[in-house]
């Protein structure tokens, strides 16, 4: 079969051969190829290979020279709260000084400053902040993310939310699977009367189920935010009517809700800073993903999850940014990486399966992307780097040089190429 594309003079392609999700010491395995190449076709992978490549070229063909560059599968971004409005530098000074970020939220700052000014903004400012957003997200490497709502805390903006990463699925590069998280706080018309609030939001899923605009529910399991019966209760309901289930789950303290997550089937847990030994071992017995976000530790200067036990102890990790206006307000992939490896203490090839192989796994996207294997999506990056180890030792600039997205060329020497989806 003749090839669309072929990326040759590759010095090395890793990606994971393992069946997700990757767990444990598996995490610790990569496959390398040196002097590899990609042939693709349809936007789909149709060979990954060394050495010749000429039964698959014609005059047809467009030849990519990797110039001796590395080559990764795209990354997966699978913890972010893309479509907001603002930014809350106001109270970086703040959090510098101690503030705890939950007595901002208290004050009426945080979250609910940011659902103000997200109620309060028009469709087309959204989706422009947004797409500037997942612009730098791409020429960092990124060609998939999760995208969650929650700045709207009530029906009408949670869906125009929704909405504007519907519209931006269809019109950017990157693929963008949505999340309802309208349990992201309660918000001030609700201040007194939560129960009134959560009884609103199990209604508002229903509507939402209908729109067709997610499959995945979220909930804040926090202390002052949602404590584990109430969370509890939102996501038998969401389960009940067909959505599948994810956590923000002991961010500050060990309430036990990534314990709730395997309870309930969810597909990943996310944040586990303050997650108990105890529920360390539950998650390693299911297939529920630790989903760990360094970013947001890093920023509020916060301790960082235990990631080494929990690898160690058999539980499958996925890393993201958790990029959102307050507690991780950037959009650097790369530098989200760099920290898991100097805080977290994970290895190139750890944290590799968790950007790509897990990530993909619990955004149900496995049979499509996460891996440079033959019939999966053609989602492909170039870095131009020596080897896999050196992206995490030279930090805080981008390495990524070229991207391909299903066969696309979207970004060519660090410059997005403009074109529709």
């Amino acid at each position: 079969m003749i090839a669309d594309l072929i990326i040759y003079n590759i010095r090395k392609l890793y990606t994971s051969t393992e069946k997700a999700p990757v767990k444990g010491y598996s995490m610790g395995r990569i496959n390398m190829i040196s002097n590899a190449f990609v042939a693709v076709k349809d936007g789909k992978i149709l060979d990954v290979n060394s050495g010749d490549f000429k039964n698959y070229i014609n005059f047809s063909t467009k030849l990519i020279d990797a110039n001796h560059k590395i080559c990764l599968p795209g990354f997966i971004d699978s913890h972010t709260h893309l479509v907001h409005a603002g930014s809350r530098e106001d109270e970086f000074e703040k959090l510098k000084k101690g503030v705890p970020y939950l007595e901002i939220l208290k004050n009426g700052g945080g979250i609910l400053g940011t659902v103000d000014k997200t109620r309060h903004a028009t469709f087309e400012q959204l989706f422009d902040q947004a797409y500037k957003s997942l612009d730098t997200m791409l020429t960092f490497g990124v060609t998939t993310i999760e995208g969650k709502s929650g700045y709207g805390l009530c029906l009408e903006t949670e869906l125009k939310q929704l909405k504007v990463m519907y519209e931006l699925n269809r019109k950017h590069p990157i693929d963008i699977i949505s999340t309802y998280m309208g349990a992201h706080a309660v918000p001030r018309e609700y201040e007194h009367n939560k129960k009134s609030y959560i009884e609103k939001m199990k209604e508002d899923l229903v509507y939402i189920k209908s729109s067709n605009l997610t499959n995945y529910v979220d909930v804040f399991c926090e202390t002052g935010v949602f404590d584990i019966e109430e969370s509890k209760d939102i996501l038998k309901s969401a389960l009940d009517l067909g959505f599948k289930i994810k956590l923000h789950a002991d961010e500050i303290d060990p309430l036990g809700g990534a314990g709730l997550g395997v309870e309930l089937g969810a597909t990943s847990v996310d944040h586990l800073m303050a997650i108990s030994p105890k529920d360390i071992k539950v998650l390693a017995q299911s297939n529920t993903i630790a989903n760990i976000l360094p970013g947001t530790s890093f920023y509020l200067n916060k301790p960082f999850a235990n990631a080494r036990a929990m690898i160690d102890q058999g539980c499958a990790l996925s890393i993201s940014s958790d990029y959102n206006p307050g507690s991780c307000p950037t959009e650097n992939f790369q530098l989200i990486c760099q920290l898991s490896a100097n805080h977290l203490k994970m290895s190139p090839e750890e944290i590799l399966n968790a950007v790509t192989v897990n990530a993909a796994y619990h955004l149900g996207l496995s049979e499509n992307t996460g891996t440079l294997e033959i019939g999966k999506d053609a989602d492909i990056i170039l870095l131009d780097i020596p080897n896999l180890a050196y992206m995490f030792y030279h930090f805080g600039i981008n390495h990524v040089t070229d991207v391909i997205k299903k066969g696309k060329v979207v970004v060519k020497n660090k410059t997005i190429q403009r074109g529709r989806k």
